[in-house]
């Protein structure tokens, strides 16, 4: 079995999915609607897949969500670990500090 992406791709997807039950449609009514593969949505329900912008606004309408809903809480925390971990803040306040 293929594990998510990354704890925000499975969180966007958990929420994709509980919006979809919701509303009792399956997957290939909302992968219809939002002009994608159904094997796509399954994937980003699931959350092995990265979904474009696009798609996660496509989504969102079809399920008559806020896409900003889908994604909020989701950081930098849920992401797999960088090299470094700065902030554009963090990087300013660097450059302030050197001068």
């Amino acid at each position: 079995m293929v594990s998510a992406h990354s704890d925000a791709a499975r969180l966007l997807g958990a929420r994709v999915r509980e919006s979809r039950l919701r509303l009792g449609l399956s997957q290939e009514d909302v992968a219809d609607l939002a002009e994608i593969h159904v094997t796509n949505l399954g994937k980003i329900e699931r959350g092995q897949a990265n979904p474009s912008l696009t798609t996660i606004v496509r989504v969102a309408g079809v399920l008559d969500v806020d896409p900003g809903d889908l994604v909020r809480g989701i950081g930098l925390d849920h992401l797999p670990p960088r090299s470094h971990r700065l902030t554009a803040a963090d990087l300013i306040r660097e450059r302030k500090a050197r001068s």
